[in-house]
């Protein structure tokens, strides 16, 4: 909707492209309006305001009279159906013979009114946030889950429980078992600590919603261990990330077998072999290139430092062959687990 101020504007550069030669429907096509348009506006002596916002408009002849809506929101109110949404209210009525509007006008009622809330002595569904975490260092905070591993026939399966650092991309601790069960996860973060060093020192493991993950046993586990248990939002599995690409990287190995394991001892020898690949020999991309032990162990800094220099002097020997800066091989300080969005960021969004 274009203001009158704009239109007005809109047609002396028109008329003054018309006077100095232009053809008026080339005008019009550079202020991107037809020459329909251009007519519209100028009708008469003075450019024409647009009319739609006082427009008046007939009544639509399927409306609902307001004895309508007052039925409606009667019975939306009523003792028997004040708990109800009307998804629920308007079958009910058809059981009994009336049909007052449909679904979409009672709802269209109740938000006039002002009454379109949560309805029910249940608690009304809230938006939640997702968990946020930062790490500066390893064995700061850890993220776990359970995943498939193929078993000797078609419907079996192994499960493979693992631990991940999220500042390194280490995998601290894994085991392949035959079933999920919580006291086996708590024995997973107890070997974990253990392997670690992890003593009195603030820890946080982020995991799904699970029944292992928030089984009795781990979650006394946890407490005794003074580890901070942190979880997914239901039904997101996109807050344990890191989680689910380290089970890609697995599932994606060429030497993973696709036909299954035959024994559980052949998935957890399988399994060895991965964690000692993935720790010590994968460069990862997210670790600019240098492997989850070197940054685990501060080695990446140092390594990362030489590369450096190397891209440096070879720019510095032939500065014709670099349009741009070296490559930055610097890695960021923190590493977030669903970092917050900035304010900026969700209004645009929205």
């Amino acid at each position: 909707m274009i203001s009158a101020p704009d239109r007005r504007h809109g047609v002396e550069l028109i008329n003054e492209a018309v006077t100095a030669g232009a053809r008026q429907r080339k005008a019009c096509e550079i202020l991107e309006i037809s020459s329909r348009t251009y007519q519209r506006w100028t009708q008469e002596e003075a450019v024409l305001s647009d009319r739609r916002p006082g427009a008046q408009r007939p009544v639509p002849a399927n409306k609902l009279s307001p004895e309508e809506r007052e039925a409606i929101l009667a019975v939306s109110n009523s003792p028997v159906f004040r708990s109800l949404p009307p998804s629920q209210i308007v079958p009910a009525l058809a059981d009994e013979g009336r049909y007052l509007a449909s679904e979409s006008s009672f709802y269209r009622v109740l938000r006039a009114a002002d009454q379109q809330h949560h309805r029910g002595r249940s608690e009304e569904p809230q938006r939640k946030a997702p968990s946020t975490h930062c790490a500066i260092g390893p064995n700061q905070v850890w993220c776990w889950d359970i995943t498939w591993l193929p078993g000797p026939a078609r419907g079996l399966f192994y499960y493979l429980y693992l631990i991940l650092d999220l500042y390194s991309r280490k995998i601290v601790a894994w085991e392949v078992h035959e079933h999920e069960a919580s006291d086996l996860a708590a024995r997973l973060i107890r070997k974990a600590c253990l392997a670690e060093g992890i003593v009195a020192q603030p820890l946080v493991l982020h995991a799904d919603n699970g029944s292992p993950m928030k089984g009795a046993s781990m979650l006394e586990t946890l407490r005794r261990l003074g580890v901070t248990p942190s979880f997914s939002r239901p039904r997101v599995s996109n807050d344990n990330a890191y989680a689910e690409s380290l089970f890609r990287t697995c599932k994606y190995r060429p030497d993973y077998p696709a036909n299954g394991f035959a024994t559980l001892d052949e998935a957890r020898d399988w399994v060895l072999s991965f964690s000692r690949w993935y720790n010590t020999d994968h460069k990862h991309s997210g670790l600019k290139f240098t492997s989850p032990v070197q940054r685990h162990t501060g080695e990446a800094t140092a390594i990362l430092e030489h590369r450096q220099q190397i891209y440096r002097h070879a720019r510095e020997r032939h500065p014709n062959r670099w349009s741009g800066e070296i490559r930055n091989w610097e890695l960021p300080e923190k590493v977030w687990l669903n970092p917050e969005k900035e304010p900026s960021v969700l209004n645009q969004a929205a």
